[in-house]
């Protein structure tokens, strides 16, 4: 069975654990280009497709790394512009920041963005008004709602497969929801094959429970990593405990396990498996 690879294309010091803890107006050092030219060259090599879910921002900086994401047939998908997690914007402020991201993205790749997904997952029960701006400004899916609840993000009980989500109180919409993947176990759905998840379990235990989304719930796998994941060298952000070890547990091995990801599973983009 075909899964999903996404990349949520942003800079190593882009993190949502504490206010200002970054700024995009601050000088850093760049990481996110070699990064990136790593991942392509895996995809490259195992024959593999992803979205790239852009952070607006980056590609104001490093227009020349999208197009190249772009013309190596990947799709480019929206991050937002700032790395702002939507819960903590207005209404009007999610819309600017949304457009603002869009309008850059489809200047850069001459089509129209079809996806979308909101920084650390921040479309909460608080913020699931941002549906409706989605769907008004065009987007024809959004893979934001994960569906566990942690101090940072999620929904508790939503969806966990593509579905179309209530928009104002009302079904039908033409906006697409793509959760990242979960498995359930004692009653209790939990994460696997992206980010910290991803980084924390085995490989082996990825593997059974891609398996198992694959051949029991006959659903693809939504893997998702950043950039930074896949980049041992990059500097350290002054965090807490928990969020450093969310942010650095098995950094080092994580570009090993992607790769023996990209050997067991073939991967491509939401555009090319669900045809939008």
């Amino acid at each position: 069975m075909v899964n999903i690879m996404c990349i949520d294309l942003e800079e190593w010091f882009h993190s949502n654990f504490n206010d200002d803890i970054f700024g995009n107006t601050k000088k850093y050092e760049v990481r996110v280009i070699e990064s990136t030219h790593k991942l392509l060259n895996h995809f490259d090599s195992h024959q593999a497709k992803a979205t790239f879910f852009v952070l607006g921002f980056i590609a104001e900086k490093h227009p020349s790394l999208i197009k190249e994401i772009h013309q190596r047939g990947h799709e480019i998908a929206s991050h937002g512009y700032a790395h702002s997690l939507v819960y903590k914007q207005t209404l009007s402020e999610f819309r600017e920041d949304v457009y603002k991201s869009k309008a850059i993205l489809e200047n850069l790749v001459g089509k129209p963005i079809k996806g979308y997904r909101a920084p650390s997952w921040s479309v909460t029960e608080k913020s699931i008004w941002a549906l409706e701006v989605l769907q008004d400004l065009g987007f024809i899916y959004d893979s934001s709602i994960f569906p566990i609840e942690t101090f940072l993000y999620g929904i508790k009980g939503a969806e966990r497969f593509m579905h179309k989500p209530m928009i104002n109180g009302k079904g039908g919409g033409g906006l697409y929801e793509i959760p990242p993947s979960t498995f359930k176990v004692f009653n209790k759905t939990m994460g696997f094959s992206g980010g910290f998840y991803f980084r924390a379990l085995p490989f082996a235990a990825i593997k059974i429970l891609a398996n198992h989304i694959n051949n029991k719930e006959h659903q693809p796998v939504i893997f998702y990593l950043h950039p930074r994941e896949i980049d041992p060298q990059q500097p350290r952000l002054k965090l807490k405990t928990l969020e450093h070890i969310i942010s650095y547990l098995n950094i080092n091995g994580c570009e090993k396990k992607l790769v023996k990801t990209l050997k067991t599973f073939k991967c491509t983009s939401i555009e090319r498996y669900y045809h939008f």
